[in-house]
């Protein structure tokens, strides 16, 4: 039996605990720095905005006492990406070297454009690092609906211990060493999953929604390669598989939100509507970081223009529908 603490009672962060409860052999403890999210999940027995209808277990502790990270096993970051700095600094004095830390956000941090687990290392230090990504709906995670993510991490022995200790029947845990990879296309299908909810909004079809996510890929593939990933990553579980989950479901915030921009709302008040919407954030840090290194992104480069430089979604549609025409070069050779 492991001693795991999560690192915030969102969606995502709550699924992975009660399916690690579900699977019957840990000591879980759930950390929110909301006391009241907590007094109000235990009043209603569930998290009535995030995960309706699931029942959280009495034997899942939740707490807003940061120390809880003390003694720990295993310590899933479950939050937002704009968080994760400054939960980690809250979390340092706990740290010790024994602790497996997992990292299960997907994005950027804007400003330094550094990947999560960047960030968390630059905080901690941590000698043992694991990130945690693929197509996983908390919604469906959290329903202990079969489900499958990549388990990567430079040290595979932590790898190892974590697809051991998480792995249950109802989530399958692949090794991957291709952490830049498995953070790259979890962050920036985001993006491609925002494109196609503004396409499903303006009422386009099928033909566009396949173009948007075939070219994605190809764009994402484009920026990890040179961020030093492997091409093949991209043709995995957090590469195409999170692509197709994020951009063809109604539990995606970013398709949820994409589809009110096409509708005409703006985008600073989508976000606002649907709440934590990580493909709007991540698209200004992306295109920062494609500048930065040199990479051509052009459906990034319009959606950035759509939800930060008042770009009319018609115009940037033609912009990208008329670019010259050239052979289909493939991101993941």
């Amino acid at each position: 039996m492991a001693k795991i603490v999560i690192l915030g009672s969102g969606g995502f962060g709550l699924a992975l605990a009660i399916m690690a409860k579900q699977a019957g052999k840990h000591d879980v403890t759930v950390w929110s720095k909301f006391q009241s999210e907590i007094d109000d999940i235990r009043a209603h027995g569930e998290h009535k905005q995030k995960l309706p209808g699931v029942p959280v277990p009495d034997e899942i502790t939740m707490t807003s006492d940061i120390s809880c990270v003390k003694g720990c096993d295993i310590l899933i970051f479950g939050i937002p990406s704009s968080f994760v700095r400054d939960v980690a600094k809250l979390a340092k004095p706990y740290i010790d070297d024994h602790m497996t830390v997992v990292n299960t956000g997907k994005g950027l941090e804007e400003g330094s454009l550094k990947r999560l687990s960047q960030v968390i290392y630059e905080e901690l230090g941590v000698k043992k690092l694991v990130v945690l990504s693929g197509p996983s709906h908390a919604e469906e995670v959290a329903r202990c609906v079969p489900t499958t993510m990549a388990c990567a991490s430079d040290d595979m022995e932590s790898a190892k211990y974590i697809q051991s200790e998480l792995g249950n029947g109802f989530l399958r845990l692949y090794l991957n060493d291709d952490v830049i990879g498995c953070e790259i296309g979890g962050a920036l299908k985001n993006i491609i999953a925002l494109c196609c909810g503004i396409c499903d909004g303006m009422g386009f079809g099928d033909n566009t929604k396949a173009a948007l996510m075939t070219r994605g890929i190809h764009e994402i593939a484009r920026l990890g390669k040179a961020c030093g990933a492997k091409v093949t990553t991209f043709s995995g579980l957090t590469g195409i598989g999170d692509l197709i989950v994020t951009c063809t479901s109604m539990h995606s915030r970013n398709r949820r939100a994409g589809i009110l921009i096409g509708q005409g709302v703006s985008p600073e008040e989508a976000v606002r509507r649907v709440g934590t919407v990580e493909g709007y954030f991540c698209c200004k840090a992306a295109y920062g970081l494609a500048q930065k290194m040199g990479v051509e992104m052009p459906i990034t480069e319009q959606l950035n223009k759509v939800l930060f430089e008042g770009g009319d979604i018609r115009t940037v549609l033609g912009t990208l529908m008329n670019r010259p025409q050239i052979y289909e070069e493939f991101g993941t050779e």
